[in-house]
């Protein structure tokens, strides 16, 4: 909740990379917890799940953020480098 010109991009490229992390984490945790026996594992699993689906979101959120800092249009720049990665591999998929 901070002024988009009160942080620097690398603020919130941090604050990004930081949420990915948190994410990277609860992945893991995932990992952890289908690779082992575990009780409740379908319980936890929907918990973790939920948990990393806002991780994600946060870091989607600060990409959003930065990207507005950097006066980039995110919507535009996603469907360009998509499209042009789709030609790169031969797929016919576009957005």
């Amino acid at each position: 909740f901070h002024p988009l010109d009160a942080w620097s991009p690398t603020d919130w490229a941090c604050a990004m990379a930081g949420e990915a992390g948190e994410a990277c984490n609860v992945i893991k945790k995932i990992r952890r917890l289908e690779s082992s026996p575990h009780i409740d594992a379908e319980k936890d699993r929907a918990m973790l799940v939920r948990h990393a689906a806002d991780e994600i979101a946060d870091m989607v959120i600060y990409a959003d953020l930065l990207a507005a800092r950097l006066g980039v249009d995110l919507g535009n720049a996603v469907r360009r480098k998509f499209n042009a990665t789709s030609m790169k591999v031969g797929s016919e998929l576009r957005l």
